[in-house]
């Protein structure tokens, strides 16, 4: 059933890819579009806090006058913090729905997974928490009702639904406590965002700027389409009219009306029991099973960096290298952590295929798929061919480049995009290929994150270790594409086919290492 669904998903993003660009696909940035709705959250909050009479008597009419006499600052600051509610919610729920789909709870997204579930009931409770301060009938019926759902736990000696029999129970200090809930859950938030992105470099805490604008302006365009207003003032000496609901940030209160305090609380903790317990259940063959995490051979590695500053999951560190010589450093690879990706090898500058040394040995590698045996596959391939041969570099996770092998054609898969060193495509040219296609997943869906990024810049020289200007550009060619886009994969291979000369130009010889 998961693998279906996560088919369906594919589809919908691809059609999203269709309509917004695979780099401004909103559905590829769920994370960082919930980080950009909880900014606009704070910012907006701060300002409406400031304005805010928070007593008993006068909460209704503060807000009410801040909708009223301050349309623009006030009002539409108010709908936009509502709706960025909404939006943050949804996208919590839409990013939870994703990692579930694609697998991301196991291994060395555990740590990412286990911090990410807990955010959820925090964002219910803050935002639930946020209608009581408005103090109308909705504000009301959420806190009676709420209250009459924590009664149904044996944590309290006193029922709270005794703070509700009457108008002269509900107190500033009643109020105090409103606040608490409404103002130190976005601070527990706060830390436990934090603490969610501690495993992940560059962890995307603000989505692409076009992105993010065109968000604020949806979220302000329906703020002033369709403002929100108070409903009408508390008063617990009558039953609330028909209210106008947010099913979405309210949902746990009709759904104890329709079964019962004790079935949703059951129902709620079952449900966090199965998301805690996910990363510990093998339930796919798959799951048990374990890539042997990237090896550091001290004799090759010069401390760079290269291969800490690009790892997605901060699996790498650096460590005084055993050599003992000042100011040199040695990689380690943390295995927990490590995602088996191989970014770490296209980072490293001894993977390089012209070292001039028979066994190529770099400074970082996967064990099972080293670096050495690229360099001796590519050489086989290209060895007195019968016709010029475009070599094909791809992606295990992207489009298959095994569907292309054929006469003239030499596909190569690795890991990820990112694995390959750029210094691959410029031997493979001077090795005698005719032209490189070099693929991996679409902008934005990269698998381990960074890896197409990384490919992408390295190919265009912004990124080191980057492919030399001596390479003749027009004989080599990029396309991303996740798993079924391979006919976009043969139609850029048909595409570098046409524009290829009938005479290659030379390429500059690099020095041996």
């Amino acid at each position: 059933m998961r693998e279906t669904l996560q088919s369906g998903w594919r589809r919908l993003e691809h059609g999203f890819d269709a309509a917004f660009g695979s780099a401004l696909n909103p559905l590829r940035h769920l994370g960082a579009l919930g980080f950009l709705m909880f900014w606009l959250l704070a910012a907006s909050g701060i300002y409406l806090y400031a304005l805010l009479d928070t007593s008993a008597v006068q909460a209704w009419h503060s807000i009410e006058r801040l909708s009223r006499e301050q349309p623009l600052a006030g009002g539409l600051l108010r709908s936009l913090h509502r709706y960025a509610a909404d939006a943050f919610v949804l996208l919590m729920l839409a990013h939870l729905l994703r990692e579930w789909l694609f697998g991301h709870w196991r291994a060395f997204r555990r740590f990412s997974w286990l911090t990410g579930v807990p955010l959820l009931p925090f964002a219910f409770v803050c935002a639930i928490g946020g209608f009581w301060l408005n103090w109308d009938q909705l504000g009301q019926f959420s806190a009676s009702a709420t209250a009459e759902w924590l009664d149904r736990l044996p944590l309290f000696a006193t029922p709270l639904t005794r703070n509700f029999l009457n108008a002269e129970a509900v107190s500033d200090r009643l109020f105090s406590l409103f606040v608490f809930v409404h103002l130190g859950m976005p601070l527990l938030l706060v830390f436990g965002l934090w603490f969610h992105v501690q495993r992940i470099s560059r962890a995307a805490v603000f989505p692409p700027r076009a992105l993010a604008a065109g968000s604020v302006a949806a979220l302000l365009a329906l703020a002033l389409a369709q403002p929100v207003l108070s409903q009408a003032p508390a008063d617990l000496a009558r039953v609330p009219a028909p209210l106008a609901y947010d099913w979405l940030l309210l949902f746990v209160h009709p759904l104890v009306e329709a079964t019962s305090a004790g079935a949703v609380w059951l129902a709620l903790a079952a449900a966090l029991a199965f998301l805690f317990a996910l990363p510990f259940t093998p339930f796919t063959p798959r799951a048990a099973a374990r890539t042997p995490v990237a090896v550091v051979d001290p004799a090759n590695c010069n401390g760079c960096r290269r291969c800490f500053d690009d790892c997605p999951y901060a699996a790498v560190t650096m460590v005084p290298h055993p050599n003992q010589r000042i100011g040199r450093q040695l990689a380690q690879v943390d295995a927990d952590l490590c995602a088996s990706c191989g970014i770490c090898v296209g980072a490293c500058p001894s993977s390089t295929p012209f070292r001039s040394i028979a066994e190529l040995v770099t400074g970082i590698d996967m064990p099972t798929a080293p670096i050495g045996a690229l360099r001796r596959a590519l050489r086989e391939a290209l060895a007195a061919p019968a016709q010029p041969t475009i070599v094909v570099f791809g992606c295990d996770r992207g489009a298959r480049v095994d569907t292309l092998a054929g006469p003239g054609v030499a596909p190569f898969s690795l890991m990820c995009a990112g694995a390959l060193p750029p210094s691959f495509v410029e031997y493979a040219l001077r090795d005698g290929a005719a032209a490189v296609l070099v693929s991996g997943c679409r902008a934005g869906g990269c698998e381990f994150r960074l890896g197409q990024r990384w490919s992408a810049q390295r190919l265009a020289g912004a990124r080191e270790p980057h492919l030399r200007a001596a390479v003749p550009r027009e004989r080599i060619a990029a396309v991303w594409g996740d798993a079924g886009d391979e006919a976009a994969l043969r139609r850029a291979l048909a595409q570098l086919r046409a524009r290829l000369a009938p005479t290659q130009p030379a390429i500059e010889q690099p020095a041996h290492g």
